[in-house]
């Protein structure tokens, strides 16, 4: 079988394009969250705490001069994708818990059928039968 052959028989799986599909919505998902926690939740939570903007928190490591910009360690943007991290991974966690429960309820195995009485109990139930009679 040729390398191309083989490529198209990998590539063309049902999970490759499933893993495909989710990492293109996953992008796309992260994104928005970004978006959210960037101009909808940190606003807030900075005039909360006194009117901050998260981006804008630095320490400089060395002030600017007229050759040199600042040296800055910008822990702000640190702090705000902190804040996505934990949404996007609190958000994928209730998607794969969904999913398990759902796996559950559909692999739950039917309930068994009650055993076969044996020869005794069969014997004994004539038995009672017919002095019922």
């Amino acid at each position: 079988m040729s390398m191309i052959s083989e490529f198209k028989d990998f590539a063309m799986r049902g999970n490759v394009i499933d893993m495909a599909v989710g990492i293109v919505i996953g992008g796309a998902f992260g994104k928005v969250v970004s978006t959210f926690v960037a101009n909808v939740l940190m606003p807030p939570i900075g005039l909360l705490l006194g009117g901050v903007d998260f981006s804008d928190l630095a320490i400089t490591l060395k002030a600017a001069t007229a050759d040199t910009t600042a040296v800055l360690m910008s822990y702000g943007v640190f702090v705000q994708t902190l804040v996505d991290f934990i949404i996007i991974a609190f958000a994928i966690f209730i998607v794969v818990k969904a999913m398990n429960t759902l796996k559950a309820k559909e692999e739950a195995p039917a309930p068994a059928a009650p055993p076969a009485p044996s020869k005794e109990e069969v014997l004994l139930t004539e038995i009672r039968d017919a002095l019922q009679r």
